[in-house]
């Protein structure tokens, strides 16, 4: 092909491509059709609008993207986030304070040596306070629970009557790891003039008795049983009536008495308790990590209310009282700062719902105190040096309605080992 040529087919593809594009940008665009129905309504993050019936749907968010595989959860460093979907920053101090264990070797020893003597310090004083005027002993037994060796103390008249000649009382005292001391001295020498034979045990959680009694604590267990088993050694006792056995404790043993009073088949014929533990459900809750560290972690427990609800409901006196068939006498206190009245309330108000034909309650309405635990121990006002009762009205009222109560039940001015005296029916 000459040059001529090649130059004319070039020239005309050009023309050609020209032509083309120049037909495309002068095409007549497409009319859109008229709107047709009504504006619709569409609801936004930021209110709602209308918009015209022919503008489309926006189209739907996109899906997130897909969340990257989860870790195994780890402890988190001190300091750091942590928590199932949490992003709280843990407080270590905090967490430290609230740890409670469950493992009983982390239960609190106690200064076993200084509770020895201290209790031999008790043993002596009444000894000598009591000598020739009340007979005094120290005695043991074995617990019905598990044969552990139960050591307490017995009172008695000096002049015993013949057998069955007194009506008898098992004593519990209060404090989960606390004893009987000197303290409760005017009111033992009260109760044996009156013709009543006490005992009182110091159960297994009991100071002064060594690590072994100690560190058996066993609260609301087997605890209750080795306060009950007092029983067995009374029977020994020819003077003793046991159709006349009462049982009375205060705090710690007003719990136990209550646990004892409700039992199935308790020969005990009547029961006094004084600001008693209730509610462990509610106690532990209310006391705080602190007091949950002393009894979380014993071999019968070994957790916390939320882990083992019905081992605390078992052993809270507040959920058994149904079963009570004896009477009973509950005094409690408003300005109790150990077993709070907000915890003896349920107790109360329990009994007078369910039980008013067996028993005698009274709220003493911030009755003058006695200790750092204020009205704890309203009617256990004792001079730590004489020994001798510091009188309130409400200490004096409490003690004359409990002898009342234990007076009409178990009759200690009888002395069943003498015939009745003839009952005259004629003038």
């Amino acid at each position: 092909m000459t040059n001529r040529s090649h130059r004319f087919a070039l020239l005309s593809c050009a023309a050609a491509l020209i032509a083309g594009c120049s037909a495309a940008t002068t095409q007549a665009p497409t009319t859109a059709p008229a709107p047709t129905g009504p504006p619709r309504v569409v609801t936004t993050q930021s209110g709602v609008k209308t918009v015209p019936a022919d503008q489309p749907a926006a189209a739907p968010p996109a899906a997130p993207p897909a969340a990257p595989p989860v870790a195994p959860p780890v402890a988190p460093p001190a300091g750091g986030r942590g928590g199932r979907g949490s992003s709280i920053v843990i407080d270590s101090a905090r967490a430290r304070q609230l740890y409670v264990s469950n493992d009983p070797k982390d239960l609190p020893k106690g200064n076993f040596g200084a509770n020895e003597i201290a209790k031999k310090a008790t043993d002596s004083i009444y000894a000598a306070r009591f000598a020739g005027k009340i007979d005094f002993k120290k005695v043991t037994y074995k617990s019905r629970a598990d044969g552990m060796e139960i050591p307490a103390y017995l009172f008695s008249p000096i002049n015993k009557r013949g057998p069955k000649g007194h009506a008898v009382m098992i004593w519990v005292h209060g404090g989960v790891h606390g004893n009987w001391d000197q303290n409760m001295l005017p009111f033992v020498q009260e109760a044996v003039e009156r013709g009543y034979v006490i005992i009182t045990p110091d159960y297994r959680g009991s100071t002064g008795h060594g690590e072994a009694l100690h560190m058996a604590i066993d609260y609301g267990g087997n605890e209750v049983a080795d306060a009950l088993s007092a029983v067995d050694y009374l029977k020994t006792l020819p003077y003793v009536d046991m159709d006349r056995l009462g049982m009375m404790g205060w705090s710690h043993g007003g719990y136990i008495t209550v646990l004892n009073s409700v039992a199935a088949n308790t020969p005990i014929k009547a029961s006094a308790a004084i600001v008693p533990v209730t509610n462990l459900l509610f106690r532990l809750s209310l006391k705080g990590p602190s007091y949950q560290r002393d009894f979380a972690a014993e071999p019968g427990i070994r957790g916390l209310p939320f882990e083992k609800p019905d081992e605390y409901i078992k052993r809270s006196p507040l959920y058994q009282v149904e079963n009570l068939r004896i009477p009973m006498l509950v005094h409690v206190a408003t300005n109790d700062l150990d077993v709070n009245y907000v915890e003896d309330q349920q107790l109360i108000w329990k009994l007078r719902a369910t039980k008013a034909d067996l028993t005698e309650t009274k709220v003493y309405v911030d009755p003058p105190g006695w200790g750092a635990s204020v009205g704890h121990a309203f009617s256990r006002r004792v001079d730590p040096k004489t020994l001798e009762r510091v009188d309130s009205p409400d200490q004096i009222d409490s003690w004359n309605r409990t002898w009342t109560f234990f007076d009409w039940y178990l009759r200690p001015y009888e002395d069943h080992s003498k015939p009745a005296p003839a009952v005259r029916v004629q003038p």
